[in-house]
């Protein structure tokens, strides 16, 4: 007979792993065969040949489930299914083939397994990678890369942002990286203790305010970011008087906005 089952997944109660374990008292015979994750190259053929078409026709489509999945085979199949039935990927009559919607595909969430596979994976890559992802996570779901290189703190952040893109873990679109799901985001934030958080964003916070002063101008999404962040740092953070004197001009000055704004 044929099983299956993933790493992880069973323990000693289960009865396939009972089987397999103890196949020699019964005088039966296994063979394990693992499967690994797909090569992009071998997952555009897959992809081109079930859809009947050339593999230079689907190169950019498997590249972006390429990404999405890790080359997964289960997710890949999941992913495809998921695409079909929301008709981002469908067959055309007046074209006589398969169609999809890039924008669309690039921009769509992960399926919930999917994402916690990515989740799941995270602790795998290279720790200034997983750090950049970090940062990333402090700013919410997704950030302009603009902003990312013009306020981290750690200026390396993008070039492994970059990597997260590769990877899967991220998506670059119209110029602003979002991650690929939210139990990425959530992975990544947890990275980092809680205590350690509290003192990252509100360094964060202070750095932002400095780009305040004397700018009473200042943009208004500035503004309320660098708040966001000294209020996620919260008073745990606060190490002397002047810092919470700055923390508490800047929200008056954040609830002052917020009110002119929704005149």
């Amino acid at each position: 007979f044929l099983g299956c089952y993933r790493e992880g997944d069973t323990d000693s109660s289960n009865p396939l792993w009972k089987l397999l374990c103890h196949n020699n008292l019964v005088n039966a015979r296994s063979t394990d065969v693992k499967l690994d994750c797909m090569e992009e190259r071998t997952l555009n053929t897959m992809i081109s040949e079930n859809l009947c078409l050339l593999p230079r026709l689907t190169r950019t489509l498997s590249n972006v489930i390429y990404h999405k999945t890790r080359g997964n085979p289960l997710f890949v199949g999941r992913l495809m299914h998921s695409l079909n039935k929301e008709g981002l990927l469908r067959p055309s009559l007046s074209q006589r083939r398969w169609v999809w919607n890039m924008e669309e595909i690039q921009s769509r969430r992960l399926p919930e397994d999917v994402a916690i596979f990515l989740a799941e994976s995270l602790g795998k890559l290279n720790k200034n990678v997983q750090w950049a992802l970090f940062i990333l996570s402090c700013f919410g779901a997704s950030s302009e890369s603009a902003f990312v290189k013009n306020h981290s703190l750690d200026r390396s952040i993008v070039e492994n942002l970059e990597i997260a893109v590769a990877e899967g873990f991220v998506d670059k679109i119209d110029d602003r990286y979002r991650f690929a799901h939210d139990r990425v985001q959530e992975a990544a934030y947890n990275t980092v203790p809680a205590h350690e958080r509290c003192r990252i964003h509100f360094n964060y916070g202070l750095e932002l305010s400095s780009l305040l002063i004397g700018e009473e101008e200042a943009s208004a999404s500035l503004l309320f970011t660098a708040v966001n962040q000294l209020n996620l740092g919260g008073p745990p953070a606060v190490h002397d008087k002047g810092q919470g004197i700055t923390a508490s001009r800047l929200n008056l000055r954040a609830g002052k906005k917020a009110m002119e704004m929704s005149d």
